[in-house]
């Protein structure tokens, strides 16, 4: 088992989920407005549906080293949303992906979070180039790729179920003069 890693940021702390962290999780993923865009249903998922969603991200640190961190929001110790590397069997490539969940949009914080990930893949795990699966129809998500210098490699990517998504692509040497970036200096 590996130890999480904690990261904090001028205003976030990126950690290992906890049960505490449930309802925060839960009420995000029956949103959805939350929900449409990250999940094969591509609907509100129900508290069964979303305590599957959820536990593959803890899981992803036990088989892969890496997965993404519960964000708290420093100031008040509350939840803010799951960012962090991606990358489970069959994925295009490696993800730094950002989910903040609704009462926190709007803050920064997917930018913020994301730029602290890409600075922890690279320096603990060599990675020089990432990837964001982002919908077409998710503009809030576009501009958080922007933020972080990201281009369109795939204008178009289908799953097997169905969803579409853009593959956007962040190399370190554009990250490191990204807004993204420096709002972590």
């Amino acid at each position: 088992m590996i130890a999480v890693p904690t990261i904090e940021t001028p205003r976030l702390t990126l950690r290992a989920h906890r049960p505490s962290d449930k309802p925060a999780i839960f009420a995000a993923y029956a949103d959805e407005r939350f929900s449409r865009f990250i999940t094969r249903e591509q609907r509100a998922l129900t508290a069964e549906e979303a305590w599957r969603t959820a536990a593959m991200l803890p899981g992803g640190w036990a088989l892969n080293g890496f997965s993404m961190w519960l964000v708290e929001e420093r100031a008040s110790g509350e939840p803010a949303g799951v960012v962090g590397p991606w990358e489970p069997e069959g994925w295009p490539a490696f993800e730094i992906g950002w989910m903040i969940f609704p009462r926190h949009w709007g803050k920064g914080f997917a930018a913020e979070a994301a730029a602290a990930s890409f600075r922890w893949a690279h320096e603990a795990l060599g990675k020089n180039e990432v990837i964001h699966l982002i919908d077409p129809a998710n503009a809030p998500s576009e501009a958080v790729a922007r933020k972080l210098n990201s281009q369109v490699s795939e204008d178009r990517k289908e799953f097997p179920n169905g969803s579409v998504a853009r593959i956007w692509r962040t190399r370190w040497e554009d990250f490191v003069r990204s807004e993204g970036y420096a709002s972590l200096l």
